[in-house]
């Protein structure tokens, strides 16, 4: 059975690192901004996610997510702009419409809090190979069933999204529209959507087939193919991390006396 993953190995340092580090980067760079209360804080942490995602030259498998998030804090601009219930200093206006300035901090706070956990978890995700992330967490004391389900979640985008261009090409080989115009474009969604749910299912009943013949439910202890070397610059990750968490609490708790 052929497994799917966003990860992609470039051999980088960041690719070294152990998963909890990354889920550590990922609590810090999360709570960084909440800590410190200033958006300021987003764009270091954005700043810093982008240029992780650089140094493991994984930014351009980022940009689709980038390019998501921007449409949707282009909609949340536009409702908070305009429909923040604390509105009352006007920003600018564009034709009829009026900005308000509390409505776009407002949004800029959204927008900045949405962007920095999508490249967050970017960084995690297209850094991480999910077997090694199961077989860690197996070795920590997490059930197996708990890592499936991990493993499941990191697999189901590639795997659809397979899916998705394996049918596309059949329907076309059929004789079906599917580039064009957006209204032919919409025409060749609706027809893909059932056989993509479908072969979702058909997949799903395999892996289970496969897992119940590989004795995924037995008791007895694993033993595993490799095992993982200890990498130097997990400690000094962890400590440079550790420290910018405390040096942000302190600040914070310096300008509130």
């Amino acid at each position: 059975m052929s497994s799917f993953s966003l990860y992609v190995d470039k051999g980088t340092w960041l690719h070294k690192l152990h998963p909890y580090t990354k889920l550590l980067y990922i609590l810090v760079a999360i709570v960084i901004p909440i800590i410190g209360g200033n958006l300021y804080f987003f764009l270091i942490t954005i700043g810093i996610s982008l240029g992780l995602l650089i140094c493991g030259r994984t930014l351009r498998r980022a940009l689709p997510l980038v390019a998501f998030s921007f449409t949707l804090i282009a909609v949340i601009f536009l409702v908070q702009g305009l429909f923040y219930h604390a509105n009352e200093t006007v920003l600018f206006q564009l034709w009829k419409l009026t900005f308000y300035k509390e409505g776009v901090l407002y949004a800029t706070r959204i927008g900045g809090n949405i962007l920095n956990m999508l490249l967050s978890f970017a960084v995690f995700v297209l850094c991480t190979s999910p077997q090694e992330l199961v077989e860690e967490l197996e070795k920590s004391g997490f059930s197996p069933k708990f890592g499936y389900i991990i493993n499941s979640v990191f697999q189901i985008i590639p795997q659809m999204m397979k899916s998705k261009n394996t049918i596309m090409d059949a329907q076309r080989s059929r004789g079906m529209e599917t580039e064009g115009s957006v209204m032919v474009r919409v025409k060749a969604f609706f027809p893909m959507i059932s056989p993509v749910v479908m072969s979702s299912l058909v997949n799903t009943r395999e892996r289970a087939i496969a897992l119940e013949v590989r004795g995924f439910g037995r008791k007895n202890p694993k033993s595993y193919l490799s095992e993982r070397t200890k990498y130097v610059g997990d400690r000094i990750a962890v400590l440079v991390l550790i420290m910018i968490l405390a040096a942000v609490i302190a600040w914070r708790v310096v300008t509130c006396l």
